[in-house]
C-alpha cells in the first residue's frame, strides 16, 4: 500500500492488523509517532506551547528535505496540532464571565471557595488560570462577597477598587454611583488615589464624583440578598433605576423631581406592593401599560 494511503488511514484510526505492520515499517514512522505524542502533550499542565510548536516546524522542514510527495498528510497533523495549541492558549487566558439579567440573581463559587452573590443586571469576571497567584475579579453592577482567608482579594470597578484578605462586604457600582459596605473583617477602598479603611458596619458612598457620606450600617448582609431593596436619603432616580433592574420595567416620570431624596424600601416579589412602597411616601400615583409604568403627582 502506498505510504500516503497508510498515513491517511492512520490519521483516521482505520488501520487493520496488516496495515499497522506496514505502517510500522515506514522510514518516517518514528517522526509520526512523536508528532502524535505532541498532540497529547497540550493536556499536561507543564506543556510549553512555543517549544512544541517550534519542534513541529522543525520536523516539517527536515521532512521536506527528505521527501515531498507525502508532505500533505504530515502538514495535516501539524494543522491539527496548531488548532489544539490555539484552543489551549485561548482557553487558559480567557476570563470567566457571569452575567445576570433583570429580576435575576445568582450565586458564584470562586476557585478558592469564596462566594459571590450577583444582583440583577450585573456582571462579574475572573481568570481561573491565574487565580492561585492573583485573586482578582472585575465587577460591573452589584455583588455581595464572602471571601475565604488568603492572599489579597481585589474587586475592580470602573470607579474604585476594593481590597481585602478575608471578609464579607457588598460592592455596588452603577454609572456614577459607587458604594462599599463592610459587614465583617476589614476592607480597603481605593478611590481617586486615596485608600479608606472600612471596618464592620462602615459604609463608603460616592455619587456623581462626590463622597456623600460615610455612616454605620447595622445589618449583617445587604437587604437585596433577601429580595428587598432599601434606601436611606438617596435620590429618587436611584430608587427607580434599581426598581427597573429588579422588575424588568421602564418608568415614565411626569413632573417629578427625581433628585429628591428618598428613604424607604420595596420588595422584589410583588410588583403592586413595591409600587405602593415607592409612590405613597412621595404622594405619587402610578399606572401600568405592559412593561411601562407612569408616575405622576396626585
Amino acid at each position: 500500500m502506498e505510504k500516503e494511503k497508510l498515513i491517511s488511514k492512520w490519521l483516521d484510526h482505520d488501520l487493520n492488523h496488516q496495515d499497522l505492520e506496514a505502517f510500522k515499517k515506514l522510514e518516517d514512522y518514528d517522526d509520526l509517532i512523536k508528532l502524535n505524542k505532541s498532540l497529547q502533550a497540550f493536556k499536561n499542565k507543564d506543556f510549553n506551547t512555543a517549544i512544541e510548536f517550534d519542534q513541529v516546524l522543525t520536523k516539517l522542514k527536515n521532512t521536506k528535505k527528505r521527501s515531498t510527495h507525502w508532505l500533505k498528510p504530515l502538514m495535516r497533523i501539524a494543522a491539527i496540532l496548531a488548532v489544539f495549541l490555539g484552543v489551549y492558549f485561548y482557553t487558559t487566558t480567557l476570563d470567566t464571565t457571569i452575567s445576570t439579567q433583570s429580576a435575576q440573581k445568582t450565586v458564584i463559587e470562586l476557585p478558592d471557595a469564596s462566594h459571590v452573590t450577583l444582583n440583577a443586571k450585573s456582571q462579574l469576571s475572573f481568570n481561573k488560570k491565574k487565580w492561585k497567584n492573583e485573586r482578582k475579579v472585575k465587577l460591573n453592577g452589584e455583588a455581595f462577597f464572602k471571601v475565604a482567608t488568603g492572599a489579597t482579594f481585589s474587586v475592580i470597578t470602573e470607579i474604585g477598587t476594593v481590597a481585602v484578605y478575608g471578609t464579607q462586604f457588598n460592592v455596588k457600582q452603577r454609572d456614577q454611583y459607587f458604594e462599599v459596605v463592610c459587614y465583617e473583617g476589614l476592607v480597603g477602598v481605593s478611590y481617586q488615589e486615596k485608600e479608606t479603611k472600612l471596618q464592620a458596619g462602615d459604609r463608603f458612598l460616592v455619587m456623581d464624583g462626590n463622597i456623600i457620606h460615610e455612616e454605620l450600617d447595622s445589618r449583617f448582609e445587604p437587604a437585596w440578598i433577601n429580595n428587598e431593596s432599601q434606601f436611606k436619603s438617596l435620590p429618587f432616580k436611584e430608587v427607580l433605576a434599581e426598581f427597573e433592574r429588579q422588575y424588568n420595567v421602564t418608568f415614565n416620570v411626569k413632573d417629578i423631581d427625581t433628585n429628591q431624596l428618598f428613604t424607604g424600601s420595596f420588595t422584589h416579589d410583588n410588583l403592586d406592593l413595591a409600587l405602593k412602597s415607592i409612590a405613597l411616601p412621595l404622594k405619587l400615583t402610578y399606572s401600568k401599560t405592559q412593561k411601562t409604568i407612569t408616575l405622576k403627582r396626585e
